[in-house]
């Protein structure tokens, strides 16, 4: 089993107030038979293997922590003792029993500076040991009613371990459990807004639009300088940016016209892109959202320029991955958003109805962020000359930019 031959996913996990706080990474197999342990394992393995060993922590995680599944085998097994201890947090499974010997290795493992956490906790009295010991607690929503959750909370208290809601679907799910003390929150309600949300969009947001569509138009450098004039915030997030160590400048850049003119339309039209989803309010980069589209977008181009050597195609890959959750943070239709910047007729196609090469390339992202598996290889083999390994390898190098995007706009 090799790395070629595994999806690799990150799902944030957030602090109460929306802060990110960690990554559970989610390793998947393309052809795991899920009944073989020994298959497993190996496959577990050796995904962990060759992300920490080749692309090292900080590109995965940047310096937020990991959360991994364990299993009872990969508990016991020495790969977990090669792990960056100081970052990673070893998530036991539902299937883990409380043994002695499982009691035995946690001590161990948290005397050698592990973090530990138990995954779609049900409470038992057999566990009670290993709370002494876990740093984390995992409660599904999904597994309980609601009604449960009060004494739940409360049977948990009696231990000093954090509480972590996972699987949040709704904002109501979300306050709810703020309200009853959980500390982390977990779940897609948190990586794609309520679209149906009546929330006033951020007037910065759209004039982020509107500079997005004179650059889609090729409109005048002074309409793109004016618009770009209006917004105080907008002008110094630009200059920061152009004055970044990333560019790389001898001279440090202090006019609006000399900053669009050394980053260029096309990148220019990147950032614009990637700070719609940023302009929450009292939210900082990186928010979940921005880094979703930011992975969609990456991950899309470099998968076109696998299919085709051509650009302009890759540019509209990215485009396409990008914008393809705008709908959630402006609370409008995407047939509205795709008309009011005028988009190409294919991105178009791709963003309503999921057609043409750029609309299987992004649904197949969207099937790798569900992890639904069977989906995602049907989705590869109606791309044209793609294969796993593509997608794999696509997806470690979007992760690994996506962490650097962020370390450069904090």
């Amino acid at each position: 089993m090799s790395r070629q031959e595994v999806f690799l996913g990150r799902q944030p996990i957030l602090e109460r107030e929306g802060g990110l706080f960690a990554y559970e990474l989610l390793f998947r197999t393309g052809f795991v038979n899920s009944s073989n342990v020994t298959n497993d394992l190996h496959a577990t393995a050796s995904v962990i293997s060759h992300t920490f060993g080749q692309m090292g922590a900080a590109k995965v995680l940047g310096h937020h922590k990991g959360f991994i599944n364990v299993s009872a085998d990969l508990l016991h097994s020495d790969l977990v003792e090669f792990l960056p201890r100081e970052q990673i947090v070893l998530e036991l499974l539902e299937t883990v029993t409380a043994s002695p010997e499982v009691i035995g290795r946690c001590r161990q493992l948290k005397a050698n500076g592990f973090s530990l956490a138990l995954d779609d906790f049900a409470y038992d009295e057999s566990f009670d040991e290993l709370l002494d010991l876990v740093d984390y607690v995992k409660i599904d929503l999904l597994a309980h009613q609601r009604e449960e959750l009060p004494a739940i909370v409360d049977t948990l208290k009696r231990w000093p371990a954090t509480l972590l809601a996972e699987k949040v679907d709704s904002r109501d799910q979300a306050e709810y459990c703020r309200l009853l003390g959980f500390e982390l929150f977990q779940g897609y309600y948190f990586a794609r807004p309520d679209v149906l949300s009546t929330r006033r969009p951020d007037p910065t947001a759209r004039l982020l639009m509107r500079l997005l569509g004179h650059i889609l138009d090729d409109s005048e450098s002074t309409e793109i300088f004016d618009t770009i004039k209006q917004d105080a915030a907008l002008t110094y997030n630009l200059l920061r940016l152009v004055n970044s160590a990333a560019v790389g400048l001898r001279k440090p850049v202090d006019t609006i016209s000399s900053a669009v003119l050394v980053l260029g339309r096309r990148q220019l039209q990147r950032w614009v892109q990637l700070l719609l989803y940023s302009k929450q309010p009292g939210v900082d980069y990186p928010t979940p959202l921005t880094e979703l589209a930011a992975m969609r977008g990456k991950t899309m181009e470099l998968l076109a320029q696998r299919i085709s050597p051509n650009d302009e195609f890759a540019d509209k890959a990215f485009m396409t991955g990008t914008l393809s959750l705008l709908d959630a943070v402006l609370s409008q239709p995407m047939s509205d958003l795709v008309t009011e910047i005028n988009l190409a007729d294919d991105v178009a196609d791709a963003l309503l109805h999921r057609r043409g090469t750029l609309g299987g390339l992004l649904h197949l992202v969207t099937c790798i962020e569900s992890h639904d598996r069977g989906a995602a290889e049907r989705a590869i083999a109606s791309l044209p000359s793609l294969t796993l390994s593509d997608v794999t390898e696509a997806e470690l190098e979007a992760i690994s930019w996506v962490v650097a995007l962020g370390e450069r706009r904090s």
